[in-house]
């Protein structure tokens, strides 16, 4: 017998015995027909393939790319235009047959004319001899962050912009990729939904190259983002020393469909490659266009259970009070009126019931936090010194000899971090100071437990935050809450923190509003009102429904599913965890 005979025979006995060498085989003799409408048509207008173009990046330093655009016979350059955006350039583009078509789609009507920007990742050239250049493409499409979103937005476009009339409307923008360009297409949409809407994901790499297997988790704790995503992969993908891509792309549609999001997918038995994705190329972009130009907006999925369920339907954030230099310091009263310091301005303000806003103290120069006393008093931070304002907003001094950063108010004192003594101590509201606990890192906020037994503290540097049993001097003291960090960065970017009537901690962060159950987890992250950093969060409102955020110039205020507390308020017993 001929060796290739026995080669042919014992592939085939293998494919009988294993189910991944059945999957082997499938990915061997994958084929598929070609689409009618990646066929060419009689009477059908052609668009134009224009390039490459050279591109020179600044958020990738060093880096050229080529990039190439198709325009549509139908591009009216006084109409803003929708635009697709092919990671992988012109060969992933004509892999799947996209040309061809856009072509026929656009002329039947199914999807909107638009430009297409099929665009290469980075190299950087070296300059050695005999070496090779840095290649980029793992790092630009398989990172988590906006680095990419901000080179599209920043860069690419605009300059692209110079000469075609691209839409700006992110309904009207689509990202697509195969393989790590996949992954980028949708992380980029994910990163900045006010950007982009549409996403195709073709093999997609939501695997441990560089965090990818963290998305499925992140999309199901995020507050659900205005997008529409197909998914494409087959059973004979990548397994290796990163993940199962399979398993993985399975994980972000079991992830988007118990968010709420509108996610299609097809899946096949091929293996890591563009070929089942050219054949349902027409299909997936008929369905991401459909109904347009209707917008894409966030949805939930009403029978998805979480253990924390805080959307109120049609609650969104609502900017309460503008036009300040530098918004920080919220704190509620007892009846839910909120204050809050505009430290360039020299000014604290009140926002009352009516949600008009009043100066309470004037001349009140770098206030930095604020907290709210039983007695109607209002203490704050000037310049590491606590002082007090009275009922009248007459400024008063009342501990002058501290480094305090940042203070909370309980029924019958205060705590304060002490900077230069790295301590928070505790005062009486009559002046009476006392040790409490040595810190191990310092913290930006603080706040008691709904039933005061213990006292959290949270810090910029931190992932995680710190507890402590308030009985005694702060004792049992340990990392405690696990908190959701940016991408590659070491600073959470905590600003504040605050806690409802059921025991829930809210923490704002550079990712958002992280919402903690009581032993400590991310159960669920609420979207910022704008991109800005939040700067302060507390509860607010006559019942204390409303959640007050603080950026920059800005209050806004989101009625959500729960009532915060005032930390003065006498405790309160919340409800058993679950476990």
């Amino acid at each position: 017998m001929r060796f290739d005979s026995i080669l042919i025979v014992t592939v085939g006995v293998i494919c009988l015995l294993t189910h991944s060498a059945q999957n082997f085989c499938a990915a061997q003799s994958e084929s598929y027909p070609v689409p009618p409408e990646a066929q060419k048509q009689a009477d059908v207008p052609e668009g134009k393939i224009l390039g490459p173009f050279d591109f020179e990046s600044r958020i990738f330093p060093g880096t050229s790319r080529q990039y190439h655009l198709y325009i549509p016979e139908q591009y009216d350059a006084s109409k803003p235009t929708p635009v697709i955006i092919v990671q992988d350039g012109v060969n992933r583009a004509r892999g799947w047959r996209l040309p061809q078509i856009l072509d026929n789609l656009i002329h039947a009507e199914q999807v909107p004319s638009m430009i297409g920007v099929f665009v290469q990742p980075g190299i950087v050239k070296s300059d050695s001899p005999g070496s090779q250049p840095r290649f980029n493409r793992s790092f630009e499409y398989d990172s988590l962050g906006d680095r990419y979103a901000r080179f599209l937005l920043e860069e690419l476009l605009p300059n692209i912009s110079q000469d075609y009339n691209l839409s700006q409307d992110p309904n009207d923008r689509a990202l697509a990729g195969a393989s790590s360009g996949g992954i980028c297409a949708f992380n980029a949409a994910w990163e900045r939904p006010d950007a982009f809407r549409r996403v195709i994901s073709t093999i997609g790499t939501y695997v441990g190259l560089r965090g990818g297997n963290q998305l499925a988790a992140l999309v199901r704790k995020h507050e659900a983002r205005p997008l529409r995503v197909f998914l494409q992969d087959g059973s004979s993908d990548l397994n290796i020393y990163a993940g199962d891509w399979w398993t993985a792309n399975q994980d972000m549609l079991s992830a988007l469909k118990w968010a709420g999001y509108d996610v299609q997918h097809e899946w096949g038995q091929g293996g890591h490659n563009g070929k089942h994705g050219a054949a349902i190329m027409p299909q997936a972009l008929k369905w991401l266009w459909r109904d347009y130009p209707a917008p894409i907006r966030a949805a939930a999925n009403k029978e998805a259970k979480r253990r924390v369920e805080l959307l109120v339907e049609g609650a969104g954030w609502d900017e309460v009070s503008s036009g300040h230099e530098a918004v920080e310091a919220l704190t509620a009263n007892a009846g839910g009126q909120i204050f809050f310091s505009d430290a360039k301005a020299g000014r604290v303000y009140r926002i009352d019931q009516d949600l008009k806003t009043r100066i309470f103290a004037d001349q009140s120069s770098d206030i930095v936090d604020l907290a709210y006393c039983p007695d109607g008093n209002l203490l704050g931070i000037q310049a590491g010194a606590i002082v007090k304002f009275g009922p009248d907003g007459k400024l008063r001094s009342f501990l002058p000899e501290t480094q305090a950063e940042c203070l909370v108010s309980l029924p019958e004192g205060l705590f304060y971090y002490d900077r230069g003594l790295n301590e928070i101590q505790f005062a009486t509201f009559d002046g009476k100071v006392k040790e409490a606990g040595l810190v191990v890192a310092p913290p930006i906020a603080m706040t008691p437990t709904v039933d005061h037994a213990f006292l959290h503290s949270v810090g910029q540097t931190q992932a995680t935050y710190h507890s402590a049993n308030l009985a005694g001097d702060l004792k049992y003291h340990q990392e405690y809450g696990f908190l959701e960090m940016p991408y590659l960065r070491t600073k959470s970017g905590v600003s504040a923190a605050a806690m409802d009537r059921d025991g829930l901690l809210y923490v704002s962060s550079t990712v958002g509003v992280q919402v903690l159950d009581q032993l400590g987890r991310v159960n669920f992250i609420i979207a910022p009102p704008n991109r800005k950093p939040i700067e302060d969060i507390a509860f607010g409102g006559a019942n204390l429904e409303y959640l007050y955020v603080a950026t920059s110039s800005s209050v806004f205020r989101r009625k959500f599913n729960t009532k915060g507390v005032v930390s003065f308020a006498q405790p309160i017993a919340p409800p058993k965890p679950g476990l």
